[in-house]
């Protein structure tokens, strides 16, 4: 905690030196209260100030209920008003003709640099967020669609996705899919390469995706078969819902499928994400992997106000089965494929097992591009029905960057911002009116914050600081921190940052951002220590980052079942006659039949490595 301290005490002098103001007052004000209220101030209470600051950046003033828990002093609260002032006229009532920038980031920086801590919750704030996955579904079951949102929602999506749909529903029929094992834990804890030891299927995956074509090697191997419990639907495995850390604030609450169930979304969604990039309008309207051009929007959209950001709450969470099921009505092998590895019931703590109103929680493969295709449908038919006009291939090319989704952050054009709000709060929706934005000049998406153009996104803490090397996922987030503090010039606070982890890992050079040394990134040039007496190559001396997968052996029918689907193909006939390129499978390094899933830790070497 002390070190905490002295980190936030650091930034805010450097801060107010970009300003010209004092932090005095403030850092006394942070004291008190975390000597009076803990950890709790840093990681809540400020992040809520902070939360209050960019609503009345939208706003244009300081609303009178802003800022709960700090005195005011006139209209602006009195802690950071020496920043508050350079952004504010002095009563809250309006902004300033030109707004310091500096000073934004500077609020943003200071109130938000520990929001995101990832932090155990207290046992009462996880027992809240398991109940509030069960209201959730509870609201889902009550949500009454009128048949007329649903054909029209059913339209728009054929529009849309129509094309891609179809590839991935002959993928399907034709058996071109390939399955994927991922290194994730499952709800049947099996762990490994064990997971190839496929034991267990359902009748639902058998009528889909026949155990003999997708479980086994070939059918050479059809003892197999007669060995696999296939589990009617009533005997099925619930997903494992669980929490993991996220902040102080909240857990995340994830759900964990059971093997088969990973196995078989891994195949469809490899098919859905193939299609998906050989349709040129889609991927202008739907990121996957790429957050820049949101980020880009949502710049362009804090400069001129056109576009409007909206945030969803418990979005995954709320996209209900009824409307993926609408979406795929057109193409039953893909409707049926979706359908059949989407698990049914969940067990959650607390409640015990439930049944799914849902499509998916986080933890399915499917999750996150469905949920983009529904929120996509969603948008263009509340513009189309604003614009009294059917949704046509032409309509959507308009569009193109304009609208963007990706997860739950969506763009959309400030002046169809409130009927897409409606549409989506009229499918169960909740738009999160803390994190949306549709007037004035800050916009947020994709971990992107702008005001006026200018990028004013916090640099946060992620893990706690770390108090010796052993620590070694804290040393690199923090490592990781500090070069984004020198990026962004807050050189005076990195100062203190490196004389710091300088003496928790006594080897600490300067180095490039892709280096595999552990390092400090600098604008001025790396030296280096010696040179590779075999490469001839500058070398520095420093920590690198190694792990070691768990100890898991693959044997028999199972290592040539992980080896057939690395090489893009699921049966041992088509081995030979297949002509994808190994490298389009999953690569398999060295060791992958003795060492498999998730590595339980990961430690710091030291060693000579290239400073680049």
């Amino acid at each position: 905690m002390k070190s905490l301290m002295v980190l936030w005490n650091s930034l805010a002098e450097e801060l107010a030196g970009w300003c010209s103001t004092s932090a005095t007052r403030d850092i006394e004000t942070v004291a008190r209260r975390v000597n009076a209220e803990g950890i709790s101030f840093l990681t809540i209470t400020l992040a809520n100030f902070g939360s209050d600051f960019q609503k009345s950046l939208a706003q244009g003033c300081v609303a009178p209920n802003a800022f709960a828990g700090f005195s005011r002093r006139a209209g602006l609260p009195a802690f950071l008003s020496g920043f508050l002032e350079q952004v504010f006229t002095q009563d809250g009532s309006r902004l300033l003709d030109e707004p310091n920038v500096d000073a934004v980031f500077a609020v943003r920086q200071l109130t938000l640099m520990c929001s995101k801590i990832k932090l155990d919750c207290s046992d009462r704030r996880i027992s809240a967020a398991f109940d509030s996955f069960v209201q959730c579904e509870k609201e889902l079951r009550q949500l009454q669609l009128p048949q007329e949102d649903l054909d029209n929602f059913f339209k728009v999506s054929q529009v849309l996705f129509a094309d891609m749909f179809t590839k991935v529903d002959e993928d399907v029929f034709y058996q071109r899919l390939i399955p994927r094992h991922g290194p994730g834990s499952t709800a049947d804890r099996i762990v490994g390469n064990d997971k190839f030891n496929l034991r267990q299927w359902t009748t639902r995956l058998e009528q889909a995706f026949p155990f003999g074509e997708y479980a086994m090697p070939s059918w050479r191997y059809s003892y197999l078969h007669d060995r696999a419990e296939f589990l009617e639907p009533s005997a099925e495995l619930p997903v494992r819902v669980i929490s993991v850390p996220k902040t102080l604030k909240t857990p995340r609450i994830i759900a964990i499928e059971p093997v088969y169930m990973q196995y078989m979304q891994q195949a469809v969604l490899g098919s859905i994400m193939r299609a998906f990039h050989e349709d040129s309008i889609l991927r202008e309207l739907i990121g996957f992997r790429d957050q820049e051009p949101n980020k880009l929007m949502a710049q362009l959209g804090s400069l001129s106000g056109s576009l409007a950001t909206l945030d969803l709450s418990e979005a995954s969470d709320r996209v209900s089965n009824q409307l993926v099921r609408t979406a795929l009505a057109n193409h039953p092998h893909l409707g049926e494929a979706v359908d059949a590895c989407r698990s049914r019931k969940a067990d959650v703590p607390g409640h015990g097992v439930i049944r799914l109103a849902k499509f998916a929680s986080m933890g399915s493969a499917l999750c996150f591009p469905m949920e983009a295709f529904v929120f996509t449908t969603i948008i263009f038919l509340a513009i189309a029905e604003e614009l009294k006009q059917p949704v046509t291939k032409g309509l959507l090319k308009r569009f193109r960057g304009r609208v963007r989704v990706y997860g739950d952050d969506i763009i959309v054009p400030v002046e169809f911002a409130a009927c897409v709000r409606k549409r989506l709060e009229t499918f169960g929706f909740r738009v999160n009116t803390h994190k949306s934005f549709m007037e004035g000049n800050f916009r947020e998406s994709c971990g992107g914050d702008y005001f006026l153009g200018e990028d004013v996104t916090p640099i946060r803490l992620r893990q706690m600081i770390p108090t010796n090397a052993r620590q070694a996922s804290e040393m690199v987030s923090f490592v990781s921190f500090r070069n984004l503090l020198y990026r962004r010039g807050l050189w005076k606070t990195c100062a203190y940052l490196d004389s710091y982890i300088s003496r928790k890992v006594t080897h600490y050079p300067v180095v490039e951002e892709t280096s595999p040394v552990l390092g400090r990134f600098s604008f001025l040039p790396w030296q280096g220590e010696r040179t590779c007496a075999r490469l001839h190559r500058p070398l520095v001396k420093g920590w690198t980052v190694t792990s070691k997968a768990p100890r898991s052996v693959a044997t028999g029918e199972a290592a040539l079942l992980k080896f057939l689907l690395a090489s893009g193909v699921n049966d041992a006939e088509d081995y030979e006659a297949s002509t994808m390129d190994f490298m389009e499978g999953t690569p398999l390094q060295e060791g992958h039949l003795e060492f498999a899933g998730r590595p339980p830790a990961v430690y710091l070497k030291l060693g000579w490595s290239t400073p680049y």
